[in-house]
């Protein structure tokens, strides 16, 4: 609890952010450690005025706030030292520190697919929207949007009527609703999925918050479906962040005079795949859906295996509670080959350490090294290369 307490005050503090707590961790241990460190190491880490203001003097009736709702059922905070913080999200640049999750923490983990579009947009692009979610949610995909307006509330709704699962990545609190209209809609994914947010609780829905949680939608999923988006849609930022994740990006051409299609059209010209049916984005996407579930059936098979069983393996690759660091860096590769570089930016560890784990995942059949120092996870994953598709720049 009072791990949990420091990790409150610390997503609280103003100016903060993923990237300084993250530098705190690597820097102190633990947020426990960083908390009696002091205002010079604070400073030290780029904390501003404010921000150690806060720190040593938080706001202690709105952290037990925070901690009475955590208590609630269905109420939790995944952080990025957590071996239940979902592993494709903590795979990209920029990933948040923690998240707040009011609903299912195990629905993270399932092979999701961002559909976005329009808020504005027309009844036939309403239509497509539930028809591709409906399909994808019979497919065995979770469907993640961002609860508002137009395609993104159409999407999940098809999907929870079709009887699946769908996860709202939200801009504000988990505990608000934004727009109020859809209070019923979050009733059905608490119970079909979850909520989900970095922002802390009572978190209003302000501008500059929604293209912030748009890289959470994209990194919580394999893939980006874009249904009608105008040329300032947010819908592009989505596509665009989902490109940078290096994860697929799909569009849906429409009638060039119609302006809600330009977004997707421009996505087209730049790369992304284009689709005209759902079963060509489950088509694109089911060997790394095949990978993700073989990790979270490795990972449950960890966390269930009883430590005398004389068949359990010395040490699971991925049971974060075994070693941490190697669960660190197995969240860093993702499902992509990536340089070593990259995965010092991505982890935080250092080469020596990086060098030693990866040199143990190869003799365990956990990573296989490529050319141009590359790296790639392997073991249960299907042995497809990267995509040769283009993605939006």
């Amino acid at each position: 609890m009072e791990d949990l307490e420091h990790w409150l005050v610390w997503l609280r503090a103003p100016g903060v952010g993923p990237a300084r707590i993250r530098r705190a961790l690597l820097r102190h241990g633990g947020l426990a450690e960083a908390q009696r460190a002091g205002p010079a190491a604070w400073h030290d880490i780029g904390i501003s005025d404010n921000g150690v203001f806060w720190l040593k003097l938080p706001d202690r009736a709105r952290i037990e706030r925070d901690l009475r709702w955590l208590q609630q059922e269905n109420c939790a905070l995944l952080t990025c030292t957590s071996p239940d913080f979902p592993s494709l999200l903590a795979a990209i640049p920029a990933a948040p520190a923690a998240v707040f999750v009011h609903g299912d923490p195990g629905s993270l983990w399932q092979p999701q697919i961002a559909v976005v579009g329009s808020r504005n947009a027309s009844a036939g692009g309403l239509a497509l929207a539930r028809d591709f979610a409906a399909t994808l949610a019979r497919s065995g995909f979770s469907v993640t949007s961002g609860m508002a307006d137009g395609i993104d509330g159409a999407a999940h709704q098809a999907a929870l009527d079709a009887g699946g699962q769908s996860i709202a990545v939200l801009g504000t609190g988990v505990d608000l609703v934004y727009p109020r209209k859809h209070h019923r809609l979050a009733q059905r994914l608490l119970a079909q999925g979850a909520l989900v947010s970095e922002f802390p609780l009572g978190t209003e829905g302000v501008a500059e918050n929604f293209p912030r949680r748009n890289r959470i939608i994209a990194g919580l999923s394999l893939g980006t479906l874009v249904i009608e988006a105008g040329l300032q849609s947010g819908s592009l930022i989505t596509a665009r962040l989902a490109a940078e994740q290096g994860r697929e990006v799909f569009a849906v051409p429409g009638s060039v005079h119609n302006p809600m299609a330009r977004g997707c059209h421009r996505l087209i010209r730049q790369g992304a795949k284009l689709v005209e049916t759902a079963a060509d984005v489950v088509e694109e996407l089911g060997p790394m859906a095949n990978a993700l579930g073989a990790e979270l059936r490795l990972r449950l098979r960890s966390l269930n295996e009883s430590p005398v069983a004389e068949t359990a393996p010395a040490r699971p690759s991925n049971n974060c509670e075994v070693c941490p660091q190697t669960a660190l860096l197995l969240r860093a590769l993702g499902f992509d080959p990536v340089d070593f570089d990259t995965l010092m930016q991505r982890s935080g560890l250092t080469a020596a350490a990086i060098s030693s784990m990866l040199t143990t995942l190869e003799l365990d059949g956990e990573v296989a090294a490529l050319a141009g120092s590359c790296y790639q996870r392997i073991g249960s994953r299907t042995n497809a290369g990267p995509s040769s598709a283009r993605k939006p720049r």
